[in-house]
């Protein structure tokens, strides 16, 4: 079984979340606040060099330790503990139900035994762990498990960059499940928790689009698409000779000729609302809900000019851009004005940094 605490585990104070994406690391620490609240404490990022992360796989270990060094020491913590991401493409979850009562050893026998079935290398190759939901739906003797294993390389590459980091690795999530804990929180603070609504995530990463739509804290629809903003920088790279890393600074900074709204960001914009309109309608035809209550954009490109009120407009849904540190307390080394600017990029960091709590 893996040995930290677990792809689905649990954290102990004090921890920091470790977003590693395609395109840069992201930290965040949280700390309890007055009253039982939740304090976002510091977060900071550090871009990656191109491929230096692919499709999820680490591709050039020293690049990576050195961005996972250089964040821990921009963003101040003393943190030494972490909590880390996989992708949901590297790992595979299947619920499974076994019979109640079982100890823990018992347990975790039954689990090798069933993941057998569903896992498609041999057991000595896998990182796997188990996480019990509860009681089964139909049978009171019975518990609902859900099942997470993962190519033991994959798990063991970001224990290595953490270590090599000067950091320990104590949670291993699943990047999802992580993005999910942070939606759950904002979810809860609509209007009557938002039970019964029906609500769709999008996150707008460099490469991939990834689509969550859940209903009572329950994931009811998944998919990922390939589109994201380096399609933009790659824009930028041939409309204006520039490298890619050039062109995402520029991006950024909005540092780029007169005709780039029109002739470069406008068309992208109409990309990405097309991408999510479809996104949108595939959900309806291949599911049985009719409707989304809700639609959420994360992600660096999330905060675009124009691009909300473009997806509102096209899908005829209620959309938002959210930010996962909504409703918490704000710490004394956070500007709330950069907040407001690079909160839609952490949400994955920060559902990461919540294994904190438990």
């Amino acid at each position: 079984m893996i040995d930290l605490k677990g792809l689905l585990g649990q954290g102990n104070p004090p921890l920091v979340g470790i977003d590693i994406s395609t395109s840069s690391v992201r930290l965040v620490e949280l700390a309890q606040g007055a009253k039982g609240d939740i304090r976002l404490e510091r977060y900071a990022a550090e871009p990656l060099p191109r491929n230096a992360v692919t499709d999820g796989n680490i591709e050039n270990m020293d690049q990576v330790v050195e961005a996972v060094r250089r964040v821990w020491k921009k963003s101040g913590t003393r943190a030494r503990h972490a909590a880390l991401g996989m992708p949901p493409a590297s790992v595979i979850t299947k619920k499974i139900i076994l019979p109640a009562g079982m100890s823990e050893d018992q347990l975790e026998v039954q689990v090798e035994s069933e993941a057998s079935q569903y896992i498609p290398f041999a057991l000595d190759e896998v990182s796997l762990d188990f996480d019990v939901i509860g009681p089964a739906a139909n049978s009171t003797d019975d518990i609902e498990v859900m099942l997470a294993a993962s190519r033991r390389e994959k798990v063991e590459d970001r224990v290595a960059i953490a270590e090599a980091s000067g950091l320990k690795a104590t949670v291993m999530d699943i990047e999802s499940y992580a993005a999910r804990a942070a939606l759950d929180r904002v979810v809860a603070q609509l209007p009557d928790a938002g039970i019964g609504q029906v609500i769709a995530l999008f996150q707008i990463g460099a490469q991939v689009t990834h689509i969550s739509v859940m209903l009572d804290g329950v994931t009811v629809y998944e998919r990922e698409q390939p589109f994201g903003g380096n399609t933009l920088t790659q824009d930028i790279v041939r409309g204006y000779g520039l490298s890619f890393e050039e062109a995402e600074a520029r991006k950024k900074t909005g540092d780029l000729p007169d005709n780039y709204h029109a002739e470069l960001l406008t068309p992208f914009l109409e990309s990405a609302a097309l991408e999510i309109t479809r996104a949108v309608q595939f959900f309806y035809t291949s599911t049985p809900y009719t409707r989304v209550d809700q639609l959420y954009l994360a992600g660096g490109c999330a905060l675009i000019p124009g691009l909300l009120d473009l997806v509102a407009s096209r899908t005829r849904i209620a959309s938002a851009v959210i930010s996962p540190f909504k409703g918490m307390q704000i710490g004394s080394a956070v500007r709330e004005s950069q907040l407001r600017l690079d909160a839609p990029a952490y949400l994955v960091a920060c559902g990461l940094a919540l294994r904190r709590f438990g």
